[in-house]
């Protein structure tokens, strides 16, 4: 027989086909590596009120990265993108007051700012804020408005009598002098937010990461993350089975944080 009719004759080598162990072996390695990801580098975080609105809506999902504000490991800084906070940049972080619970907010201030607002107009290091992303939706409150020139006091809303004898000491003429590793922040829908103005400032152990994109996002009730109701929430959760085309936010998912 010819040798190139010899070399057609000749069976291929077929690859081994992947055991049993090994299918286990590489499935294991994809969920371990997926499991690091979701605790240690990203997090998933609904939006549970307006007051970041309308930059983010109560039923927003997203993805925050964990790792961009977490302290810098030595060992790892360089492979890392660690960071600090910056300027108008949303982020997730512990609430001061409450322990346990997590908030979303703007950061306005950071270490050294100089904050004060004049009718609702933000000035930081005396320059006015060009801020396209604020939202007016409720009557003015003067404290607020006009922070920190109006004394705190419960009848504007300030419950936190630690805050309201706190304050006076952070302020400097007409400003509000952020702290060394510390932040203000505010939610966009001004008038509705609970932030920095009523609880004081973030402290930098207390930050939780950066929102990176909206996931999913379904048209949810104002009240929706009030309700402990066991029947309340089943309730929602088969509205969200039945609802989930027509009330997806389409336009939504994956839209970057910004």
């Amino acid at each position: 027989m010819p040798k190139k009719e010899k070399d057609k004759a000749t069976p291929k080598e077929e690859k081994p086909r992947e055991t049993t162990v090994e299918f286990l072996a590489s499935l294991a390695g994809v969920l371990v590596t997926g499991l690091f990801i979701i605790t240690f580098v990203l997090q998933a975080f609904e939006i549970p009120s307006g007051s970041m609105e309308d930059t983010l809506l109560i039923g927003d999902h997203l993805f925050v990265n964990r790792e961009q504000f977490a302290p810098p490991a030595h060992w790892m800084g360089r492979l890392m993108p660690y960071r600090e906070v910056r300027r108008d940049e949303i982020a997730v972080f512990l609430s001061p007051e409450q322990p346990g619970l997590f908030l979303v907010k703007r950061i306005i201030g950071v270490p050294g700012d100089r904050i004060h607002l004049r009718d609702g107009a933000v000035y930081r290091n005396g320059q006015k804020l060009e801020e396209p992303f604020v939202r007016h939706k409720r009557e003015h409150n003067p404290y607020t408005d006009n922070f920190p020139a109006v004394a705190p006091s419960e009848m504007f809303g300030v419950r936190n009598e630690k805050w309201a004898q706190e304050l006076p000491s952070h302020v400097e003429g007409e400003d509000i002098v952020v702290p060394p590793n510390s932040y203000f922040a505010m939610g966009d829908n001004r008038e509705v937010s609970y932030d920095s103005r009523f609880w004081g400032f973030v402290p930098r152990e207390n930050m939780i990461g950066r929102p990176m994109f909206i996931y999913w996002s379904f048209v949810t009730p104002a009240n929706q993350y009030e309700m402990r109701d066991v029947g309340d929430r089943l309730w929602f959760l088969a509205h969200i089975v039945i609802h989930f085309f027509d009330e997806t936010r389409w336009s939504r998912t994956f839209s970057i944080v910004h």
